[in-house]
């Protein structure tokens, strides 16, 4: 199962487009809500949670995905339940994907000391112990993944299915959805 946290404020290209992309090539993948199950992003969208954070069975977690957002990583740092499932996740050898602002809280979470990370252009100070991967939308550096910004988040996707089903399943949504 992979997991997708929804906190307040969260940026919307980067929480509905790697699902979109995963869901394609046949990911189970479930969005937990922060606070509740209708979760309403930085530009006044509204998600429906699948389930609520504290509900997320860890021991089938494959992989937790943290979309940017100020207001969104912010609300995952503030949430006890959120913090230890990616604890968890780092703690068992579970994919730990973040994008735009979300790589921050990793570093700031201690997880990425000498990963090859990318985040915003411009927050890379914030990923405390990574080693800044330049200007390229997504990095994979052992079981962490990392994405730019809001346009990375269709590759950002691809590449989660590419480490989750392999780089034929990846190249078969981008053909469908002609991504070039």
């Amino acid at each position: 199962m992979v997991y997708v946290l929804l906190g307040a404020g969260f940026e919307e290209m980067e929480a509905v487009a790697p699902v979109d992309v995963m869901r394609r090539a046949g990911i189970d993948v479930q969005y937990a809500g922060i606070g509740g199950d209708l979760i309403t992003g930085g530009s006044g969208i509204t998600l429906k949670a699948d389930i609520r954070v504290e509900d997320m069975n860890l021991g089938n977690m494959e992989m937790i995905v943290l979309p940017g957002g100020i207001g969104g990583v912010k609300s995952i740092a503030a949430n006890e339940s959120a913090v230890k499932a990616i604890r968890y996740a780092a703690d068992n050898g579970r994919y730990i994907a973040a994008i735009c602002a979300a790589p921050a809280l990793l570093g700031k979470l201690g997880l990425l000391e000498g990963a090859r990370a990318v985040c915003y252009p411009g927050m890379e100070a914030g990923m405390t112990g990574a080693v800044p991967a330049g200007n390229v939308k997504t990095v994979r550096d052992r079981r962490f993944i990392t994405g730019q910004a809001p346009g990375a988040a269709i590759d950002f996707g691809l590449k989660l299915v590419e480490v989750l089903k392999g780089a034929a399943a990846a190249e078969k949504v981008n053909n469908a959805v002609y991504y070039k």
